[in-house]
């Protein structure tokens, strides 16, 4: 058996965490006091007891600081992993169970020690959730239906919840491990442990360039996207139509459309900067004049301003790319291709010179792993369509002309070469040390975790109910004695 590391991350899926608050009912308030019974072993604690509504739907699983796990709770993000198609042989109860009492845990830590997550961050994402469920749904009264809500404030205020609590726990957790450095020696102590029969089996890894060809839009077909905005604007500011009713309509971003175009951000939210350059210099009620992005053309309007939060709506358009423009790259990136194997140009200086995806085109086209940070791609871990572009190629290969296309569905065409090439093999020190750094750093972050998470039990509050008292965790949730 090769030598692996198991993690024991917490790692609820969202719609799992969204399903188990949502679908709560018959809810009973029980005061707690500070007065604990003597046979309750599983409180002791050195906080202070608060007094606190403890909230009991289908039976309270277990109490995390003030944070309550019901039974529902594990019986609905169960069935929502199981129709995800994670197999039931390979999740228990139990495990779920713990899953998310550490969630609960590191989110109540995260309070504790000044952890803020921002509303407009909270916010965005409960915006961008609920277009999905729109686009997946048809209408909000579905939407609502599905997840036994009355209206949309209150289901708003449900996600809002909900991802508040995510942010902070995955916050905790990166705080808990974000000083921790590893050596060159504890590196080297670490592979030294490993048996030499058991060390790791790396797959087969390549290095990738790639060359991008986009069609050209034309000055008319700029022009006529803005024009149309122009008159999108006159007809808001002069004749009073309703910004949302017209991004509804019009608007090309799938991310906003549903809702009528609206996002909250501040000047941290992860936006184009030209976006939030003009949103910001908006008044409330104020809408832009024509602008561009990478995305396209855009007008805004700015909705609300809540100190350096707002809220805004957009509306997309982008100008479409003609038959001629189209034909005229394909043709351009054939003759580079023809170039390119007959040894005319270089791969990496033909990107240099001809490529339009600046990310790429200094480096003369090199492909970054998002990943792993680095240059090298695991054959295996690739993206399916990538992997059908490239698994056969050998190095310096060029592969045939790929049509592909862009965030906004505009056509584009690539060309792929395999840079080198490096085929499976044990694990060696000196040809796989990123690696085994990365291994190593790991299994200290997982350690220190467990040192945090094993500390903070035993200082938390913590009440385990019923069968989830006769599972068996990585964490003394129970408080036993060791």
């Amino acid at each position: 058996m090769k030598y692996t590391i198991k993690i024991t991350l917490c790692a609820v899926v969202f719609t799992a965490s969204i399903n188990t608050k949502l679908y709560a009912q018959e809810i009973i308030e029980e005061a707690v006091t500070d007065t604990i019974s003597a046979n309750s072993d599983s409180i002791t604690t050195k906080e202070p007891v608060k007094q606190f509504q403890r909230t009991k739907i289908d039976g309270v699983a277990a109490v995390i600081g003030e944070n309550v796990i019901l039974d529902s709770d594990i019986d609905i993000a169960y069935k929502q992993l199981v129709s995800e198609g994670v197999s039931a042989n390979d999740v228990s109860r139990c495990e779920l169970a713990g899953s998310l009492f550490e969630n609960k845990l590191y989110a109540h830590h995260a309070i504790q020690d000044s952890i803020i997550i921002r509303d407009a961050e909270v916010n965005s994402m409960v915006d961008q959730q609920l277009s999905y469920m729109l686009n997946e749904l048809g209408t909000i009264d579905k939407v609502l239906r599905l997840y036994k809500k009355d209206n949309l404030e209150d289901f708003k205020s449900e996600l809002f919840e909900i991802n508040k609590t995510n942010r902070l726990s995955e916050r905790m957790r990166t705080k808990i491990i974000e000083d921790i450095e590893i050596t060159p020696e504890e590196i080297r102590e670490f592979f030294d442990e490993i048996p030499e029969a058991e060390r790791p089996l790396f797959g087969t890894e390549v290095e990738l360039a790639q060359i991008v060809i986009e069609p050209q839009i034309s000055d008319k077909e700029e022009q006529e996207v803005v024009d149309r905005l122009n008159q999108f604007r006159e007809d808001i500011v002069e004749n009073g139509s309703s910004f949302a009713t017209k991004a509804v309509l019009y608007s090309q971003d799938p991310g906003s459309k549903s809702t009528g175009g609206k996002y909250t951000l501040d000047r941290q939210t992860n936006f184009a900067k030209e976006f939030k350059d003009v949103a910001f210099s908006l008044q409330e009620e104020e809408v832009s004049e024509p602008f561009k992005t990478d995305f396209g053309w855009h007008i805004v309007k700015v909705d609300k301003i809540r100190g350096e939060e707002i809220d805004v709506r957009h509306i997309l358009l982008v100008p479409e790319v003609t038959r001629t423009s189209v034909e005229k790259a394909k043709k351009l990136i054939d003759s580079l291709r023809t170039s390119i194997t007959s040894g005319s140009i270089d791969f990496k200086e033909a990107a240099r010179q001809f490529s339009d995806e600046k990310e790429t085109r200094e480096d003369g086209g090199q492909l970054l792993n998002p990943t792993t940070g680095d240059t090298h791609f695991e054959l295996t871990k690739i993206d399916p369509i990538l992997y059908d572009q490239v698994s056969k190629l050998k190095t310096n290969d060029v592969s045939l002309v790929i049509p592909d296309q862009d965030r906004q569905g505009r056509k584009k065409f690539k060309l792929i070469t395999v840079l080198k090439r490096y085929d499976e093999h044990i694990a060696d020190y000196s040809q796989d040390y990123l690696k085994i750094q990365e291994l190593a750093l790991r299994k200290k972050q997982i350690e220190a975790i467990r040192k945090w998470q094993g500390e903070k039990i035993m200082d938390t509050y913590v009440k385990v109910n019923g069968d989830y008292r006769d599972c068996t965790y990585s964490g003394n949730w129970l408080k036993k004695e060791k």
